[in-house]
């Protein structure tokens, strides 16, 4: 359960995508959030994301979670595709997930223009699967994060993580002893999973986005420094995790920083920019905090004696180097 390494994604999906087409102006690539796409009117996001962990509120979560995507490219979420596969026939299910559906797309103004609805044998729980599209005058990628750049993040690590362990794992929490009060503001964290007020604010000055899902906002940053070609330092005390997080976090026993992290976005902006930029986002009442700075890597050969040497292309947390895919702590909760 999980992600692919990037060298299997390299051979086996990007290395194949079928015919080329001279308006597709940004393709598949490890950590891009969505592909850009040239039309007569200007440049079209469309991105694809599938959701099936989380239970009670997946159709809230896979609207914002296809939305993010565009909306951390730059774009402006317009039209989304949603394929709803469940495991038997349940007309109660169905309802609760398409309301779901329906009621986020509206809260972020939103079309559903079609999609796809069947029972699938085999399925334990919902499979959601949404592909959204929306217009950019400037698209963003995760791949041009440049040296000097500072990492802002903003809201902070493992929202949608905290919101999902307060929904599907209460029982869980209640006999940790963690207080109602906690769970029931945990769970509000569903509310702050949409990632485009931040990115409307970013998206002129930043020179990547990218939005952290699985693997949660450490993996983000692995995947944003290996699609840009640098190393990320960051420092872990900088990190902003709210009360909420930490207590459901202790009592699951998962780390904040490698959970579900929709909700945050990371981005890369001119180092001199940072401070503006923070106050932008102040205005607009959105926390955020500037967790890492960029660093020129290595580029895995030596000049002087023209042998290859390890690349340094990655991240610095905690004093360890990450330059592969980080698995989510969340995953073996479900097993």
């Amino acid at each position: 359960m999980g992600k692919l390494s990037p060298a299997d994604l390299d051979r086996y999906v990007f290395s194949r995508t079928g015919a080329p087409n001279d308006d597709l102006l940004v393709g598949a690539g490890y950590g891009e959030d969505a592909a850009a796409v040239a039309t007569g009117e200007g440049t079209m996001v469309v991105s694809t994301d599938p959701i099936s962990l989380a239970a009670e509120r997946i159709g809230t979560l896979g609207v914002a979670i296809a939305s993010n995507d565009v909306a951390a490219c730059g774009g402006v979420p317009e039209w989304l595709v949603s394929t709803v596969l469940l495991p038997e026939p349940d007309v109660d299910l169905l309802d609760d997930i398409t309301a779901q559906l329906d009621a986020e797309a509206n809260r972020l103004g939103i079309s559903i223009v079609g999609g796809h609805t069947e029972t699938v044998a085999g399925l334990s729980r919902p499979l959601l699967s949404l592909t959204c599209m929306g217009p950019t005058d400037r698209y963003v990628p995760t791949g041009g994060a440049e040296p000097g750049d500072a990492v802002i993040l903003t809201k902070g690590a493992g929202v949608e993580g905290t919101a999902v362990l307060a929904t599907d794992f209460r029982a869980d929490l209640d006999a940790a002893g963690v207080d109602a009060e906690t769970v029931e503001r945990a769970a509000g964290f569903f509310d702050d999973i949409s990632v485009l007020p931040e990115s409307a604010v970013l998206a002129s000055d930043a020179t990547a986005m990218h939005d952290p899902t699985e693997g949660g906002v450490l993996n983000g940053l692995v995947e944003l420094a290996c699609a840009s070609g640098v190393r990320i330092e960051v420092d872990g005390d900088d990190v902003p995790v709210r009360p909420e997080t930490r207590a459901l976090c202790d009592a699951m026993g998962v780390d904040p920083m490698r959970i579900l992290g929709s909700g945050a976005l990371l981005a890369a902006v001119p180092g001199d920019e940072a401070d503006e930029v923070l106050a932008a986002l102040d205005d607009e009442r959105i926390e955020a905090t500037v967790v890492g700075t960029v660093e020129a890597a290595d580029d895995g050969t030596s000049a002087a004696a023209d042998t290859d040497v390890d690349s340094d292309v990655g991240v610095v947390y905690g004093g360890t180097d990450y330059a592969d895919g980080v698995e989510d702590d969340m995953y073996d909760l479900w097993d």
